[in-house]
């Protein structure tokens, strides 16, 4: 079991020197990637340019842009909502840009009240998370949200 406190208390200590997104999503993408069983992905996809840019990750390549609306982070980028697939090939327009993921939770992130981008982890097994990971992850968020700037 995750321990979610503790992650969010390891990104916060990680944001006290330095904010600026890049190193701030990378460290977060790695405490996620090795603090959190059964993944074969973690990240972050960015808004750009009216959709979703590749941000900073961990795990196998990825695709490079999604559209807004296409996919489950495109999904949830639109709806401004979390998204949890119980299995991603069920899911409509699902968009396989790694055939071994299974399951997935996209976490929108917000900026000035906006939807900035989305966190995006993958898992291969079926079921992977639960509402447990839902409140954690969303917490983990709201707190990345809380110390990050894009300037």
């Amino acid at each position: 079991m995750a321990d979610y406190a503790l992650l969010k208390k390891q990104l916060l200590a990680l944001a006290e020197n330095e904010s600026n997104f890049i190193p701030l999503l990378s460290n977060a993408s790695a405490l996620l990637f090795a603090g959190l069983e059964d993944l074969n992905w973690a990240g972050f996809y960015l808004m750009n340019k009216g959709s979703l840019l590749l941000g900073p990750f961990q795990g196998k390549v990825a695709c490079i842009r999604i559209p807004l609306g296409k996919g489950v982070c495109g999904t949830a980028a639109l709806r401004d909502e979390t998204i949890v697939v119980a299995n991603v090939h069920e899911f409509p327009g699902h968009i396989a840009c790694d055939g071994a993921s299974n399951a997935e939770i996209v976490i929108p992130m917000h900026h000035n009240g906006k939807v900035a981008g989305v966190l995006d982890i993958d898992s291969p097994s079926l079921s992977r998370f639960t509402e447990e990971d839902k409140a954690g992850l969303e917490e983990f968020v709201r707190a990345l949200e809380s110390v990050i700037s894009y300037e």
